[in-house]
């Protein structure tokens, strides 16, 4: 392609950006450069403008605006101040302290919101301390009686220390993984040389604070690419897209190869994903924006997120499925990218898109999955993420693998698994990291040493070989095993 044409199709992606942009801004009546009461605001809360007006919230703070309603929406009943085993806060269940329960967050942000920590408190040791050890797993937000979201408060946190204080080497190397795999192959061989030599190791703790006592997931040889067509079984009114993360994309790419087996041998006609045709990088894989969103960087998932929906536009206005792997990813599309400020595009989106087990549940439901599966011999222990606990998506789980006949599976009852992203790498947490994860799941693991382990979660799976030695699966491998032959394409 010439120099001309290439001009051309990044001016042309430009203006349908903007376009995009300026809808999304006037559907929403929300742009992020909008002053709240004396606070420049990072993401999208006025979801929450109605919050205060009954008697149930007390205290919201002078300036924060929306913001400050949703810090407010806690009541102080102390739910997130419990130990038995479950969803709730595993940073207070690791550390038996008030201070690192949601509660106890909430009293220092009402306290910085109301101005008593100085002017600056966002780029302060107070917040800072009093939000160090959230892993953003949102239990709280399914267990708190008025759903905190002290998952989406942090990222506004981190956004705004961001914004006085810039965003750390770390930060940067980790929230633009992603871009940088497809960017520089070679990568893939510095992190798997990484792991083996134990001087790199120190070296890469000394330069970005990674623990050189914990591996770094490893890209696979080579990225994701789309099986060839299945025409087996086929049906026309089945269509659905399949969109593989950043993690399948990757890192564990035999799992997306295997749910686009199992739904093309269920009759299910797969496009996965691709970039717009003016994306200013059409050869790079689509991305959510997680790894950004989850360290603060708001406006790098804001641009990640337009590039998905500007691709997503044929499908949402034909009311195709959208169907992906990663929890963290499509858990986010369901409810973080509604505080971005995309429009009524990302509310459609947000009922559009499913976990693979949750899509495949509900065809069943239909009657139109009607796929059969061989026995799988053995038992098999199940541990959901912390998203899908948080929003409920376990049940879908549950319905899919009773699908499989004579399967033998127990769910794990337990917190988070502790690695939640990138913060079980992080060398000032690597240890609290691995006490999240002896609370419940590892010694649950050890106890069964000859079962199979199921995880979807890409972070759950990694602290998962990192306690046990031990790898999990995710659910789409499970039933590309359990595939009857005269059904695999």
């Amino acid at each position: 392609m010439g120099a001309g044409s290439r001009s051309w199709r990044k001016d042309e992606y430009a203006v349908r950006t903007m376009a995009y942009k300026n809808s999304a801004v006037s559907a929403s009546g929300w742009h992020p450069t909008c002053l709240y009461i004396g606070m420049k605001l990072h993401l999208d809360w006025s979801a929450y403008e109605t919050a205060g007006q009954g008697d149930a919230y007390a205290g919201i703070p002078a300036r924060g605006g929306d913001f400050a309603k949703a810090v407010a929406v806690c009541i102080s009943d102390k739910q997130c101040q419990r130990k038995p085993k479950g969803v709730m806060c595993p940073s207070f269940r690791a550390t038996d302290d008030v201070a690192h329960s949601p509660g106890g967050r909430v009293q220092v942000l009402k306290a910085a919101l109301n101005g008593e920590l100085g002017e600056d408190a966002f780029a302060g040791k107070e917040l800072a301390e009093a939000l160090e050890l959230c892993v953003g797993c949102k239990g709280c937000k399914r267990e708190c009686a008025n759903q905190v979201d002290m998952a989406a408060i942090k990222i506004e946190y981190q956004a705004q220390r961001n914004a006085q204080l810039g965003v750390s080497r770390r930060e940067r190397l980790i929230a633009g993984l992603p871009q940088q795999l497809h960017r520089y192959p070679v990568l893939r061989r510095i992190i798997r040389w990484r792991n083996r030599a134990p001087w790199l190791a120190k070296l890469g703790e000394r330069l970005f604070g990674i623990s050189a006592k914990r591996k770094l997931p490893e890209p696979s040889a080579a990225p994701y690419v789309a099986p060839a067509f299945c025409t087996t079984k086929i049906k026309d009114d089945r269509a659905v897209i399949l969109f593989v993360d950043t993690f399948a994309h990757h890192f564990d790419p035999e799992i997306a190869q295997a749910a686009h087996q199992v739904l093309s041998a269920a009759g299910y006609r797969v496009t996965t994903l691709q970039a717009d045709l003016f994306d200013e990088e059409p050869e790079r894989a689509l991305c959510c924006g997680r790894t950004y969103l989850s360290l603060g960087q708001v406006e790098q998932a804001r641009y990640e997120a337009r590039r998905m929906q500007l691709a997503l536009r044929p499908a949402l206005a034909a009311g195709t499925p959208i169907v992906g792997l990663e929890p963290s990813c499509i858990l986010s599309l369901r409810d973080d990218h509604l505080k971005l400020g995309l429009g009524d595009a990302a509310v459609a989106l947000s009922k559009q898109v499913y976990l693979f087990e949750e899509f495949i549940a509900r065809e069943h439901d239909r009657k139109r999955f009607t796929l059969e599966f061989k026995p799988l011999p053995g038992k098999t222990l199940v541990h959901g993420h912390c998203h899908q606990k948080a929003v409920g998506a376990m049940k879908s789980l549950r319905k899919v693998l009773r699908m499989i006949p004579e399967f033998d599976f127990e769910f794990i009852e337990a917190s988070c698994c502790g690695m939640a992203g990138s913060f079980g790498l992080e060398a000032e947490h690597a240890d609290i990291s691995m006490q999240m994860a002896e609370l419940d799941l590892l010694p649950a693991l050890r106890a069964a040493p000859d079962a199979a382990i199921l995880a979807n979660g890409f972070s759950c799976r990694h602290q998962i070989h990192e306690g046990t030695q031990r790898k999990a699966k995710h659910v789409a491998l499970l039933l590309r095993d359990a595939l009857k032959e005269s059904t695999t394409c």
